[in-house]
């Protein structure tokens, strides 16, 4: 079984840094690496100071590199999933004009990376794959589109296949709007399938982790914080935590001292936040981390420890209890604040929000119609308590 690990982390922290040294200690035990990056600022070229595209490009002995184009990947390799979603666009009337079959929808051009990675897992073709993403809020986009897009066609679908087959007939001539095809209709639900598999695959807990780089300051710390919390409510796996240029104990500067000590409260305040995370410090080095040797330097120094591509924590997905009345439905929020969460139920799904971001978990037929009873936090697990009335 071959393995994924996703790096992510806030701009300008070296997260691309990090996971070169990944891709390199990968390489040098022997396994076949593929470093991706997802990052539509591609700096792959300039770590390792070679031109780097579309292609997979060999580097060195076991490790290749790869800079995905989603635009690229919708055209030459998911040419059917654009079509289809095109199709779609193109029912309602909207102007695609001449160039209709390039039309992307803003922010969907993340699922052909994400389609393209799976592709690279399921051909065999590599040991493991270290996949650089962009910056916090896009890696979140990109991870919880697979799981968006499934909920919407597993509610929409069944009622629009019906909608095309009673309406079809009519549609063109008396509302001027021509409706999928039944070929674009049997595409869209490939497309269904295959964001089911990519789900299943990104979170599988025995292929796919995400491993957070940061550095100890405090705007930079919130942010992982949050990160943390919003891939719990996903149901990602976190099992590491990476804290970059970290100052020496003694620089023989009091202005450096003092920064130094604050790096010290914040990598404590990291450490007590991800006590169940592996966490690795890594010192700020004289020169900048660029080339092939300050790579290979990264991973000797830091990275090589026995179990690095080992996944290194375990968790349980949300899970459903028995309860007195009802059911408790539990899932990992390390971090959250109670008064930032509200859960409601509509129908078949509860619906969970933090901040800005939004998960609904579609509920099983038992606790259909079921109503929240109660809602609190033990730790840092949320509990939803579910009752359903008796139906006469």
């Amino acid at each position: 079984m071959g393995r994924i690990i996703i790096f992510t982390g806030k701009g300008g922290v070296g997260k691309t840094s990090v996971a070169a040294a990944h891709a390199i200690a990968s390489a040098d035990e022997g396994k076949k690496t593929l470093l991706a990056s997802a990052d539509m600022a591609h700096n792959l070229g300039d770590i390792f100071e070679t031109e780097v595209g579309r292609h997979i490009k060999k580097v060195r002995e076991n490790l290749f590199l790869l800079e995905l184009d989603p635009d690229m990947l919708m055209k030459e390799e998911f040419p059917n999933v654009n079509k289809a979603i095109t199709s779609l666009m193109g029912s309602s009337g909207a102007a695609l004009g001449k160039d209709g079959n390039n039309f992307m929808i803003p922010g969907f051009e993340n699922l052909f990376s994400l389609m393209k990675i799976k592709d690279i897992y399921e051909s065999g073709e590599y040991d493991r794959i270290i996949v650089d993403c962009a910056p916090t809020g896009e890696t979140l986009s990109l991870l919880k589109l697979p799981e968006l897009l499934t909920w919407y066609m597993e509610k929409f679908f069944p009622v629009g296949k019906v909608m095309v087959r009673v309406l079809a007939p009519v549609s063109k001539v008396k509302y001027k709007v021509t409706l999928p095809t039944h070929q674009a209709m049997n595409e869209i639900e490939e497309m269904h399938g295959q964001m089911v598999l990519l789900q299943e695959l990104l979170k599988n807990p025995e292929v796919c982790s995400v491993r957070l780089v940061c550095v100890p300051e405090k705007m930079v710390v919130e942010e992982t914080k949050r990160n943390y919390m919003y891939l719990s409510l996903y149901d990602y796996q976190v099992d590491g935590v990476f804290i970059n240029r970290i100052l020496p104990e003694d620089t023989g500067s009091e202005f450096m001292n003092r920064w130094r000590d604050i790096q010290k409260k914040y990598i404590d305040e990291l450490e007590r936040v991800f006590v169940d995370v592996p966490v690795t410090k890594i010192p700020w080095y004289s020169k900048e981390v660029r080339g092939k040797e300050a790579i290979e330097r990264l991973a000797r120094d830091v990275l090589k420890t026995p179990n690095l591509f080992k996944i290194n924590v375990q968790r349980e997905k949300e899970t459903y209890d028995v309860i007195d009345g009802g059911y408790c439905l539990s899932i990992r929020l390390p971090g959250a604040e109670a008064d930032k969460v509200n859960v409601t139920v509509h129908d078949m799904d509860v619906d969970i929000k933090v901040n800005n971001y939004n998960r609904c978990i579609p509920l099983p037929n038992t606790l259909r119609g079921a109503r929240v009873t109660d809602v609190y936090f033990q730790e840092d697990i949320l509990r939803i308590c579910l009752k359903v009335e008796e139906r006469m």
